[in-house]
């Protein structure tokens, strides 16, 4: 561990402390001013946090995409894509999830020792298929954290205990129209990766990869069908978040399942 990384880990937790206080204390009014003193330090743990990245992925034997690597780039795009958009959308309560969860990645990247290293050799096909697929994983899983919170948001409504830190949130409608715009972006950038995958390696249901590829295909599916029936039949509420869950649970299964078994269950 180094006094940066340790800096890093603090400013992710300071800020979700922040986020958490003040939905807690929840107030009518919040300016964007405010708004950005409680990301300040996120976006301070993000810098630290991205040259931390930039040096364990590049090595000279080659791009280190070991699973607890590539974990703690997943939480660092995570992390950047929530506060960037949090600047515009009222979306920071995810925070209160996603900052903790980064920094839980940044902690196990620093304490692990296990490496993956690619070849130095790699095609730009496959470099953009590598980029773009960690990027549509960690797209959804702000889509999965959103859809956490509508289901907790719904479920209070329902109950009739619309408690302080619910009235904090966006109203409801708001909330489906965030989520389902995720994962419309999100989407996108799977189909993208699963086609690039097609396209640039040599066999996408080689023994290696077919359970990947299989359960990508799937999340694929159930994202489909979700957005399909948003469409024609205006699904919402708790049909539309147990789909999400369902899409996200099967690319994560895809990813890190498969990887975390083949790295570290049979070490290869």
């Amino acid at each position: 561990m180094t006094v940066i990384s340790i800096l890093a880990i603090a400013l992710y937790l300071a800020t979700g402390a922040l986020l958490l206080r003040s939905l807690l204390h929840y107030q009518e009014q919040q300016t964007r001013g405010t708004k950005s003193k409680l990301l300040l330090p996120g976006i301070l743990g993000l810098a630290l946090h991205a040259w931390i990245l930039y040096h364990g992925l590049f090595s000279p034997a080659g791009l280190d995409l070991g699973f607890f690597n590539i974990f703690s780039l997943v939480g660092w795009l995570i992390a950047l894509l929530l506060l960037t958009s949090a600047l515009r959308e009222p979306i920071e309560s995810l925070g209160i999830i996603v900052m903790p969860f980064t920094s839980l990645a940044l902690l196990l990247e620093q304490l692990s020792d296990q490496h993956h290293y690619l070849s130095q050799t790699l095609t730009p096909g496959l470099e953009f298929h590598i980029l773009i697929s960690i990027l549509a994983y960690s797209l959804l899983s702000i889509a999965m954290v959103q859809a956490l919170l509508l289901y907790i948001q719904d479920a209070h409504l329902h109950n009739k205990h619309p408690g302080g830190y619910i009235r904090a949130l966006p109203p409801l409608q708001t909330m489906e129209t965030m989520l389902f715009r995720m994962i419309g972006l999100g989407f996108l950038v799977l189909s993208t990766s699963l086609l690039s995958g097609f396209i640039f390696m040599e066999n996408m249901f080689a023994q290696h990869l077919v359970h990947k590829t299989i359960l990508s295909i799937i999340a694929w599916l159930l994202f489909s069908i979700l957005l399909w029936g948003r469409w024609q039949f205006g699904w919402r509420g708790r049909t539309a978040i147990r789909w999400a869950m369902s899409g996200f649970i099967a690319l994560m299964l895809a990813y890190f399942g498969s990887k975390f078994v083949v790295e570290l269950i049979l070490q290869r």
